[in-house]
């Protein structure tokens, strides 16, 4: 719990400007109610304006609101001058909620060019069409504009939720907070402090697919993933090498990205490095592996097996077809959802499991 310190009334008047109100405020009693031990700004409250003002918080709220009861031109003055100097933002998702307007949810993406992204959103809108709500979607890759700014945007729209399939800074994180709307972030690797979350138990799916390709008696198994330390794949990979007494093969890091896969196949050719087998951390990265096979004349999978990571159909129609293991994204989506529709006091994350669909690319035979 952050710990509150109360402030004595500090009433400005309706002729101070609000150049000498900030200056003001930087050294008076209101200014502990703004700060805590916690590293993230604490949030200004409708609560903090009134004190400010010297007003009730049911004047804030009849200015803020344009009514339903008339407030005194000075006395209004007063209430935005504070607003303005506390830089106070109001919850917006409470706004639309009271104006009945709350049937509008953002999603935040990474990029929806990628096929995992473009299954999720999709997910998602069916998911909160089933709650009669409609998904606004910022793809945070595809453009100039900050992530901080694309928050802000998808707040000014009077979103009643977000739902975050991206990595946030510290930063971006505690704007969220701020601004008082209900969040999700799905596609995580894990808790998240303070939010809501929704993620898949990445080590043991990355496990059952380095187990398959064991099975086909394979013992030089190599991963190509993330280089990120959160990403539970690589451990997955490990372990099942560890567990059947195998050593590890060959380890590349690459981007989540067709480009990263073809150039961690061009990698493992120029050194002479070909393992047996591959586990793929994603569906666009075993694409670009498969191509890099391909042009070099290595027949998958009499010569490497593949085993990718997501699920998508993406993997459905190439050939040899990819046996991958899956995410449960419609599960997911339909959690993510529900979770701002119907949010629970407390943050909470929640793993689902993955199942492995066997197709062709590991060697086993063709499965009609």
């Amino acid at each position: 719990m952050r710990g509150k310190r109360r402030a004595s009334r500090f009433p400005v008047s309706s002729r101070t400007s609000p150049r000498d109100a900030a200056a003001s405020v930087s050294s008076s009693p209101i200014s502990a109610i703004l700060v805590s031990d916690d590293p993230r700004p604490r949030p200004v409250t409708r609560a903090d304006v009134a004190r400010y003002a010297g007003v009730s918080t049911a004047v804030v709220s009849y200015v803020l609101n344009d009514g339903p009861k008339a407030v005194a031109p000075l006395t209004k003055e007063r209430v935005l001058d504070a607003v303005r100097v506390l830089g106070y933002r109001p919850n917006l998702a409470a706004r639309a909620l009271s104006k009945g307007q709350a049937d509008m949810l953002g999603l935040l993406v990474s990029d929806n060019g990628n096929p995992f992204f473009t299954a999720l959103w999709h997910a998602l809108d069916r998911a909160s069409a089933a709650r009669s709500r409609q998904l606004l979607i910022v793809n945070s890759d595809r453009t100039q504009t900050s992530t901080s700014d694309q928050i802000r945007d998808l707040a000014s729209r009077q979103i009643s939720g977000l739902v975050i399939a991206n990595i946030l800074t510290a930063g971006e994180q505690a704007l969220v907070e701020n601004l008082g709307i209900p969040s999700v972030m799905i596609g995580q690797f894990g808790d998240i402090d303070g939010m809501s979350g929704i993620g898949v138990d990445f080590v043991s799916g990355a496990r059952q697919g380095v187990e398959h390709l064991i099975g086909h008696g394979y013992r030089d198994i190599a991963f190509v993933g993330s280089v990120s330390r959160l990403d539970g794949r690589e451990r997955g990979w490990r372990e099942a090498l560890t567990a059947a007494q195998l050593s590890p093969g060959p380890l590349l890091h690459t981007t989540f990205s067709y480009e990263g896969g073809y150039d961690a196949g061009q990698r493992l050719l120029r050194d002479g490095t070909l393992p047996r087998g591959i586990l793929a951390a994603s569906d666009q990265i075993v694409l670009g592996l498969l191509t890099a096979m391909r042009e070099a004349g290595v027949r998958v999978p009499e010569d490497v097996a593949l085993v990718s990571f997501d699920g998508t159909s993406a993997v459905d129609y190439v050939w040899p077809r990819m046996t991958t293991v899956v995410q449960p994204l419609e599960a997911m989506a339909d959690a993510a959802i529900a979770a701002l529709v119907e949010p629970d006091t407390t943050p909470r994350f929640v793993e689902f499991g993955t199942e492995l669909r066997v197709r062709e690319s590991c060697g086993c035979p063709t499965v009609r």
